[in-house]
């Protein structure tokens, strides 16, 4: 089974998501959108982190996953 993180830095106000291991990033290449693509040593994404990530109620942040 995947494991697949997520933290939320209210601080930083980041949001990352991980679907592999952190240790093996590499490189993080930032996209125009605010969000920073994090890969492996072999450039496959790993992760990604959404910089200016404000939720409506921080106290409140649920996860949600939806499988189609």
């Amino acid at each position: 089974m995947d494991n697949v993180k997520i933290y939320y830095d209210e601080v930083g106000q980041t949001l990352t998501v991980w679907f592999d291991d952190p240790t093996q990033e590499s490189i993080a290449e930032e996209t125009e959108e605010e969000v920073i693509l994090i890969k492996n040593q072999a450039g496959k994404v790993i992760g990604f982190e959404r910089l200016n990530y404000i939720p409506i109620n921080a106290d409140n942040l649920n996860v949600e996953l939806v499988k189609v």
